[in-house]
């Protein structure tokens, strides 16, 4: 067994697909397929049920990938330790951010990041707090940047806050609190509401929010990102409460939206989280580009 085994099982099973799998890869077909043939007799088992119109994951197989990526991971990682001992950061670096992030021009951050390491191979993914937070504990992603509800921090891993930002209320530009110098919670209480699913923390915001001010609300919408949030409240579907770090530049270029503060609207507090067990050499280096000391 070596490690372009695993690659190949690891490839096959996340393409369900040979054909796939080989171009990912960069072997041909048959190469492929008879390396993972004599890993399965080497081993005894059966990873992949396969038919001539699709390829699953045999229980075998789904206990093999877990140990597979594991020692993936662990080549992947010992390759970037060397390589960082000789003054090069290399590797891999998985970096996840919510859709509002307004703490960190994240773009930018990772321009600049490029610019210093070249040689780290840099992937970005979207999701909510919890998520994120969950597969950064779980080793699926070595740093992220989050928002939680005061009173609410990650757990489990390393963070450091970022910002800390209130919520202000998003209406159409003809609504009738449009003009508002400011509004309570009481005053939006017979509003239909457009926000994000339950169970995330930028919904636990507002939910929280109304829950302690003893007010029960509408939601009438509820999407998954900000950008369709203000088209509804564009159409005049609803209104929303929203980071006004977030909204403010959004809104600043749309005359269909208009904001108003909100004297006992939510809070938030944007955090970065990483890995608090040994973090790799391309993870300090972000941290580095932050300006975050640990």
């Amino acid at each position: 067994m070596d490690l372009q085994q695993m690659r190949y099982v690891v490839a096959v099973a996340e393409t369900r697909n040979f054909t796939r799998a080989a171009e990912r890869c960069a072997v041909v077909q048959s190469s492929l397929s008879h390396r993972i043939a004599g890993l399965e007799r080497e081993i005894g088992v059966k990873l992949f049920a396969r038919s001539s119109r699709r390829v699953e994951l045999t229980s075998a197989g789904e206990a093999f990938l877990v140990g597979a990526r594991e020692c993936l991971a662990a080549a992947d990682r010992a390759v970037a330790d060397a390589a960082a001992a000789g003054g090069v950061v290399r590797g891999r670096l998985a970096v996840g951010v919510i859709v509002t992030t307004a703490a960190v021009d994240v773009p930018e951050v990772l321009q600049r990041y490029r610019a210093r390491y070249p040689d780290v191979h840099v992937s970005l993914r979207a999701g909510g707090s919890d998520e994120l937070a969950g597969a950064v504990r779980d080793g699926e992603l070595d740093i992220a940047f989050l928002g939680m509800p005061v009173g609410e921090k990650p757990s489990g891993v390393e963070t450091v806050v970022l910002d800390h930002d209130q919520h202000v209320l998003v209406v159409p530009a003809d609504h009738r609190l449009a003009g508002a110098s400011r509004v309570t919670l009481r005053d939006l209480a017979d509003e239909a509401f457009v926000d994000f699913m339950p169970g995330t923390p930028a919904r636990a915001q507002s939910d929280q929010a109304f829950a302690a001010a003893g007010l029960a609300r509408d939601v009438a919408y509820e999407a998954g990102v900000a950008e369709l949030i203000t088209r509804l409240i564009a159409r005049g579907l609803g209104v929303a409460l929203l980071p006004s770090a977030f909204i403010r530049p959004l809104a600043a270029g749309d005359p269909e939206l208009a904001l108003v503060p909100v004297v006992d609207g939510p809070h938030r507090i944007e955090y970065l989280a990483w890995s608090r067990f040994n973090p790799s050499p391309a993870t300090r280096a972000l941290l580095g580009v932050l300006g975050v000391r640990r």
